[in-house]
Parts: structure tokens; C-alpha cells; sequence
């Protein structure tokens, strides 16, 4: 049982796995059960307990993390409405995505401790660098107690890539804009997704399929970016590695 847990679900349709047992052999599940939910780490070598209370065990843990993640839910509700409360600018910065819940949360304990109002001096405090990796593609790099975390303004980065494979992608989508989050966390910089990005479409290979695999999942790749992050030269060799490892991809 978690910390401050004190009750949990029985289930009628345990009776199925019971009914067939001795009543000495009941009353040892039941004990079981309740020393195993007092966090006592019950251990038996009697077959019968073990097999029974099995699923049981499982069922409990499944409705252990229904109920943690409810608790998170709520954690969550009640930093977002504290924060909406005492400091809406602030708040209404964080759902448009300028900031993580953290970084918000940073910023109002920031506002506290200074004792200004003004917003703008609270972002240039809490913001480290502002680092353009060209004219489409502008990431906001936050330091917050030594570890920095980078925001990708997609809409640009979608220009960036219509612009160079001559494609017209809507939309780049949660999933894909999570991978390219991944990689920044792996070190890739945006220097490299930007490089990769206008180094690919120099590649003979996909000159000539006409660029129809340069896709905005593909560039979030790691093994896109460690390709064409430096620049490459259309040569047979070059052309040979991208079918390669372009079928290696496509059949992972």
C-alpha cells in the first residue's frame, strides 16, 4: 500500500478462486492479503496461497496506480489553480507551452522573492539564452537549477522543412514533436536538427525519390540527425548508405 493509504477494493468475483479452498486455507489467503497490503512483504512456499492470491495481488497493483495517478491528477489541478490564482500571467504562459509547470512554478517563487510585477523581468531572470538557429526556427533555452531545457517552436521548424523539400506537411503532431524533445534531451542541438535538415536535401538519394521520405518524423531521428547533421556530398557512396539504412528504418 502506498504512503496514506489506508483502505482497498475486495472484489466479488475473488469468491471464484476462493470457494474452492479449505476454510483453514481461506483464512491464510485472507492473512495474506492483509499483511501483504500493510506493506509486510508476506512470503509462503504453500502452493495453494500462492497460486490464489496471484491475481489478486495484481488487481491490487493495477488499482495502486489508478489511485497514484488520480493523486497526481490532483497535485497537478491544484499547482495549476494555485498558480492561475496568484500569478495568471504566468499561467496563461505555461498553457500556451512557454513553460513547464515546474518553470512556471519557478518563476512566481522568483516574483515572490524579488517583489516585481513586471513580467518581462521575471522572464529575462528565469531565461538563460535565447537561441535562434535561423530565421524559421527560434528555440527558448530555460536554465533551471543547472539543467536546461529547450522549446522547439514547431510551426516555424514545419516552414523550415516545407521550405526545403518542396512538401506542404499540415502539421507536425504531439508524437513526432515529442521524438524532437527526446533528442535535444540526448544532446542533439538545434544546430544539428537545422543542418540535418538542409544537408538532406543535397543527398542523391533522395533527390531523385523526390524527396518523398524527407518527412518531419524522419528528421527526428537520431539516425537522420547523425547523418546529415555535417554536410554530405551527393556521391555513390553516400546514395548506397541512404537506401540502406533508409530500408533498415522501414523495417524496424
Amino acid at each position: 500500500m502506498a504512503e496514506n493509504k489506508k483502505s482497498f477494493l475486495m472484489y466479488a468475483d475473488w469468491i471464484h478462486s476462493i470457494k474452492y479452498l479449505t476454510d483453514e486455507q481461506a483464512g491464510s489467503v485472507l492473512k495474506h492479503l492483509l499483511s501483504y497490503v500493510n506493506d509486510e512483504n508476506p512470503q509462503t512456499k504453500d502452493p495453494i496461497i500462492n497460486i490464489t492470491f496471484e491475481p489478486i495481488k495484481q488487481q491490487l497493483k493495477r488499482d495502486l496506480n489508478k489511485w497514484e495517478d488520480r493523486l497526481d491528477k490532483k497535485s497537478i489541478s491544484g499547482r495549476e489553480g494555485n498558480l492561475k490564482r496568484w500569478h495568471n500571467d504566468t499561467y496563461l504562459d505555461y498553457k500556451k507551452g512557454l513553460y513547464t509547470l515546474d518553470e512556471a512554478e519557478n518563476v512566481a517563487k522568483g516574483r515572490r522573492v524579488s517583489h516585481t510585477d513586471k513580467v518581462q523581468s521575471q522572464k529575462v531572470a528565469k531565461i538563460a539564452d535565447n537561441v535562434t538557429v535561423n530565421d524559421n526556427v527560434t528555440v527558448n533555452v530555460n536554465e533551471t537549477n543547472s539543467n536546461i531545457q529547450s522549446k522547439i517552436d514547431f510551426n516555424a521548424l514545419l516552414n523550415l522543412i516545407n521550405s526545403q523539400t518542396k512538401r506542404s506537411f499540415k502539421v507536425i503532431n504531439k508524437s513526432i514533436q515529442a521524438k524532437y524533445k527526446a533528442r535535444l534531451k540526448d544532446g542533439y542541438t538545434k544546430d544539428d536538427i537545422k543542418n540535418t535538415i538542409i544537408n538532406s536535401v543535397k543527398d542523391e538519394y533522395h533527390k531523385e525519390t523526390n524527396f518523398q521520405y524527407l518527412t518531419p518524423e524522419y528528421y527526428s531521428r537520431s539516425a537522420t540527425i547523425d547523418r546529415f547533421s555535417q554536410s554530405v556530398e551527393s556521391t555513390t557512396e553516400t546514395k548506397t548508405w541512404s537506401v540502406a539504412n533508409h530500408l533498415k528504418q522501414q523495417e524496424q
